[in-house]
């Protein structure tokens, strides 16, 4: 199994996605990039236009060589309503998707659910809900966990989460359970054991408005459970590397624990972390 890390906040650009490659089968999970548009009262700086068309050209090209597409939600840093990666990476190919009618909220069930799948419709091959089903690629896996909530609540709607098994390898893509807040979150990771777990982390850019400290604390209870019970690799991305003090947080997310090796999907690609929306205000001053 290939996994390519293409788009992540540690990179620059808000998104999770990822790119697996199987004997089997070629797959592109949450196929979407964006930009915080308003971060300590600026708008995105240069940089981040230009890194996010960059990231949205990587994400083009793969998509293209794709022949499955995950949509774990319908946030729009995890798909593009067309506006910079092209339409045709759904041609002709099969999508999964979130359950577009339950477990969703009403922003996403009523305008932008419909807008995806008005879009994709008459391109795709085929369309399938994937909550808490299993897809078989010939020897290739692919398994979603039933919806659960996208951070501490239903207030921002629901996400499923994507296992891909291969050749005695699994991984797991968590999509944006902001931790993972709670064990029924955690539970899908814990219970399947993957080999690489993808995960998007706590919110802590965010502590004391939108992230309470109890649920920092069961974040990284729940961070530190996955770590210890048996993966080898971890990436904790997304929300939590829109915090320039991360490493303090990562401290005490492996401190003491025995486990695999975990690093930020910037660092799994072997590249630097760049940190540019937390790093708005200085781009601006310089």
């Amino acid at each position: 199994m290939k996994v390519e890390l293409l788009a992540f906040d540690s990179m620059g650009i808000r998104s999770m996605c990822t790119f697996v490659e199987t004997p089997d089968v070629k797959l592109i999970i949450d196929p979407g990039v964006a930009l915080a548009p308003n971060r300590f009262g600026l708008p995105p700086h240069q940089l981040e236009l230009e890194r996010m068309g960059k990231a949205a050209e990587r994400i083009a090209e793969k998509g293209m060589e794709a022949d499955v597409l995950v949509i774990s939600h319908y946030h729009y840093d995890h798909h593009d309503p067309g506006d910079l990666i092209p339409l045709d990476i759904y041609k002709g190919k099969t999508v999964l998707v979130k359950d577009p009618n339950n477990d969703i909220n009403r922003s996403q069930k009523d305008f932008r659910a419909p807008l995806f799948l008005g879009m994709v419709k008459g391109r795709a091959r085929k369309v399938e809900v994937a909550d808490g089903k299993s897809f078989s690629f010939a020897k290739t896996k692919v398994s979603f966990s039933g919806a659960v909530f996208h951070g501490s609540s239903s207030a921002l709607g629901y996400v499923i989460q994507t296992m891909v098994e291969s050749e005695g390898r699994k991984l797991i893509h968590t999509s944006d359970v902001e931790g993972p807040v709670h064990d029924g979150q955690a539970a899908f990771i814990l219970n399947e054991k993957p080999d690489l777990a993808i995960i998007d982390g706590p919110m802590t850019y965010m502590l004391g408005y939108r992230t309470s400290k109890e649920q920092l604390d069961s974040a990284i209870t729940n961070l530190r459970r996955i770590i210890s019970n048996g993966a080898r690799e971890v990436v904790v991305d997304h929300h939590f590397l829109r915090d320039l003090k991360f490493r303090e947080y990562l401290k005490a997310i492996t401190e003491g624990v025995a486990g695999g090796k975990v690093m930020t999907a910037a660092e799994y690609m072997g590249q630097p972390n760049d940190l540019l929306e937390a790093r708005r205000k200085e781009l601006y001053r310089t």
